[in-house]
């Protein structure tokens, strides 16, 4: 299995009174592996939603395993878990970048779908992107 790193500096916004990043927060950094994981593979997802692509989230599972904090150098580690017709399944872990230390596993859940929310099969439309996704996995 094929791992995309992205890093994520935590910004004081993503914070909670107590200085710990806020829970909803690593949903958004999960995103962020995502956007980044399919600009790598050459199909940046603002391009995908212009030809009718789209991966609307219809699941998310997310374990907290230690905090972070403000100004922490977040490593965020993406990978495909299943890709099965019209459906595909992201898998996460957030680690601290300086420290090694495992913060969050996570798994997005998303049909793919037309600008309709109609279910599309990947390989049928962008066969490409389905080939990288199926050699990733």
């Amino acid at each position: 299995m094929k791992t995309y790193e992205t890093i994520v500096r935590v910004p004081y916004a993503d914070t909670d009174k107590m200085g710990i990043v806020y829970h909803i927060n690593y949903i958004k950094y999960f995103e962020m592996g995502r956007t980044e994981y399919l600009r790598t593979l050459g199909f940046p997802y603002a391009e995908l939603e212009k030809e009718g692509v789209w991966l609307p989230v219809s699941s998310v599972h997310c374990a907290y395993k230690a905090p972070a904090s403000y100004d922490d150098l977040l490593l965020v580690k993406t990978r495909v878990a299943a890709l099965k017709g019209a459906t595909i399944v992201m898998a996460y872990e957030i680690y601290n970048k300086d420290t090694g230390q495992l913060l969050v596993t996570g798994e997005t859940k998303h049909p793919i779908t037309d600008d309709q929310l109609r279910p599309i099969r990947l390989r049928n439309v962008k066969r490409e992107l389905y080939d990288k996704m199926q050699e990733s996995l």
